[in-house]
C-alpha cells in the first residue's frame, strides 16, 4: 500500500494518487485557498500504525501492580516500605548504582514507597501512557519509556547520591516532555484548539509538579527534570526528524541517539560521583569485617584510578586492620606522594611504623606533623608514644600531657600516659591515669592495666575487681 509524499500516512487502495486527502487540504488552507471555519478532516497521525488490541501501558501499569504486591508479601502487611525492602527489590541508590549495579536504572522506576505513591504514578501513568501510545506507536513509546526513566535516574544519584529514589516518576515526566515537545513541533491532524489546549494541560501538569516537588520535602525532582530534559529531546527529534511510524531508520537513529546521550551521562555521573561512592561501598565492608572483600575492592577503584587519593587512604586502613603493615605503609606513601600536606595519612604512616616496631621513623613522621601544626593533639599524642616505645617516658609524659591540654579528648592518651608512668613505677599516677581513661572510654586494656598497677601497690581487692571487670569487657568484645 502507498503512502503519502508529504506526511507518510497510507493512502487508500487502488488509489493513483501520492497526496493525501488530509494533506490536500491542509495545503490549500496555506495557500489561503480554504475558509478559515472549513472543517478539517481527521486522519489517523503519520506516526501511528494500527496494532493490536495489547495495550502496553497496561502491560507496565501491570507491572508496577505486581512488584508491589510482591514487595507488600515480603514485607509483611504494611504499605509504607523500608528502604531495606526498597534496596533488596532494586531501589535506585548511589552508592550501589554507581558502584556497578547499574541495573537499579531500570528496576527503580518499577518500584514504589507506598500505596499513596503507586495510586498517583499509576493515574499518570494511564492517562500520559495512553496518549504517548497512541501518537508514537508501542515501541517508540516503550524506548522513550524507558530511556528517560534511565536519564531521571542518572540525574537523582548525580544530584543526590545519598537518597534512595524509586517510583515511575522520572518515566512519566520523560513522556510529558516528549508530549510537549511534540505537540509543539508536530503537525496534527487534530484541530489547533485540541493542541494547544493538550499542550497546555502538559505544560501546567509539568509546572506545578515540579513545584510540589521543590515545597514537598521527599520528593525527588531531580529525578523529575532528568526525565522532563531527556522526554523534550527525544520528543522533539520525533517529531523533526521521524514523524512517520513507518520511517524505521531514522526511529531507529533517534533512539539510539537518546540511548548513546544517557550513556555518555551515566560516564559522566560515574567519574564524578562513582570513585567516592565506590570507596563508602567497599570500606563498609571493614565495618562487617570483611577485610579481604574490602582490600579487592579497593584494589579495583586504585586500578582503575590510580591517582585517587581516598582510594589509596581507604585501602591503607584496611590493610592495616589486618596488620599488613608494609602494604599499608606503602598506600599512605602513594597518598603522601599525591597529597604531601594531607596530616591524616602522615598521622597513619606513623602509626603503622608504631605498630611494625620502628618508633624512629614514626618519631620523624610525627615531627613532620607538629612541623605543619604545632596544636596538633594527635600529632602530640602520637609523639609521645614513639617516644615511649623508645624508653623515654618522660618525654613520653609531657608530650601526652600537651595533647592533653590541646584536646581533653584524645583518644587513648589517658592509656599511654598511664603505661609510661607505671614503667617509671609511679603506680599512684598511673592508677589516675587509667582512670580517668575509664571514664571516658572502659575496655578490657584498660582494666588490665588498672590491675596490674594496683597489684603493684598491694592493693589487692581493687586489682581482683579490675581484673573480674577486664574478663567481663574482653567477653564482651568477643561476643
Amino acid at each position: 500500500m502507498a503512502n503519502c509524499i508529504r506526511c507518510g500516512r497510507q493512502l487508500p487502495a487502488f488509489t493513483f494518487k501520492k497526496i493525501c486527502q488530509w494533506c490536500v487540504q491542509h495545503e490549500a488552507a496555506q495557500r489561503g485557498e480554504d475558509t478559515a471555519d472549513a472543517k478539517q478532516i481527521v486522519l489517523p497521525a503519520p506516526w501511528v500504525r494500527r496494532e493490536s488490541s495489547v495495550n502496553l501501558t497496561q502491560v507496565i501499569l501491570g507491572a508496577n501492580v505486581m512488584v508491589f504486591i510482591a514487595m507488600v508479601i515480603a514485607s509483611g502487611p504494611s504499605m509504607d516500605f523500608t528502604g531495606q525492602v526498597m534496596v533488596h527489590f532494586g531501589a535506585n541508590f548511589g552508592r550501589y548504582t554507581l558502584s556497578g549495579q547499574w541495573w537499579r536504572l531500570l528496576t527503580y522506576m518499577f518500584l514504589h514507597g507506598g500505596l499513596f505513591h503507586i495510586a498517583m504514578n499509576m493515574w499518570c501513568l494511564w492517562n500520559l501512557g495512553t496518549l504517548c501510545e497512541s501518537l508514537y506507536g508501542r515501541w517508540t513509546y516503550a524506548a522513550v519509556y524507558l530511556i528517560t526513566g534511565v536519564a531521571g535516574g542518572l540525574a537523582s544519584v548525580g544530584w543526590n547520591p545519598g537518597v534512595l529514589s524509586v517510583g515511575a516518576s522520572g518515566a512519566l515526566f520523560g513522556l510529558t516532555g516528549a508530549l510537549i515537545a511534540s505537540f509543539y513541533l508536530g503537525e496534527f491532524s487534530l484541530s489547533g484548539i485540541n493542541v494547544k489546549g493538550t499542550l497546555s494541560s502538559l505544560l501546567f501538569f509539568a509546572g506545578f509538579s515540579l513545584f510540589m516537588g521543590r515545597m514537598v520535602p521527599g520528593i525527588d525532582n531531580a529525578c523529575h527534570v532528568g526525565g522532563l530534559v531527556s522526554g523534550l529531546i527525544l520528543g522533539a527529534l520525533i517529531a523533526r526528524v521521524a514523524p512517520a511510524y513507518n520511517d524505521v531508520p531514522r526511529r531507529l537513529g533517534v533512539i539510539l541517539f537518546g540511548v548513546l546521550l544517557v550513556s555518555a551521562s551515566a560516564y559522566g555521573v560515574w567519574q564524578w560521583r562513582g570513585f567516592p561512592l565506590s570507596v563508602t561501598h567497599a570500606s563498609e565492608f571493614l565495618a562487617e569485617n570483611k577485610p579481604d572483600q574490602a582490600i579487592s575492592e579497593l584494589q579495583k577503584i586504585v586500578r582503575k584510578q590510580p591517582d585517587f587519593v581516598p582510594a589509596h587512604f581507604a585501602l591503607a586502613h584496611a590493610y592495616f586492620s589486618k596488620s599488613q603493615y608494609p602494604q599499608a605503609e606503602g598506600e599512605l606513601k602513594r597518598v603522601l606522594e599525591l597529597q604531601p600536606q594531607h596530616q591524616g595519612a602522615r598521622f597513619e604512616l606513623g602509626m603503622a611504623y608504631l605498630s611494625d616496631d620502628r618508633p624512629k621513623d614514626a618519631q620523624d613522621c610525627f615531627a613532620q606533623l607538629l612541623s605543619q601544626d604545632a596544636n596538633d593533639a594527635d600529632a602530640h599524642s602520637g609523639m609521645g608514644m614513639a617516644q615511649a616505645a623508645q624508653g623515654d617516658h618522660l618525654k613520653a609524659i609531657e608530650e601526652f600531657k600537651t595533647a592533653l591540654q590541646m584536646d581533653p579528648g584524645v583518644a587513648g592518651v589517658n592509656y599511654e600516659m598511664g603505661r609510661s608512668y607505671a614503667k617509671l613505677k609511679r603506680y599512684d599516677e598511673a592508677i589516675a591515669a587509667y582512670l580517668k581513661q575509664r571514664e571516658r572510654d572502659d575496655d578490657s586494656f584498660t582494666e588490665g592495666a588498672l590491675a596490674d598497677a594496683y597489684e603493684a601497690k598491694g592493693m589487692t581487692q581493687e586489682a581482683q575487681a579490675a581484673k573480674n571487670k577486664a574478663a567481663q569487657l574482653k567477653s564482651g568484645q568477643r561476643d
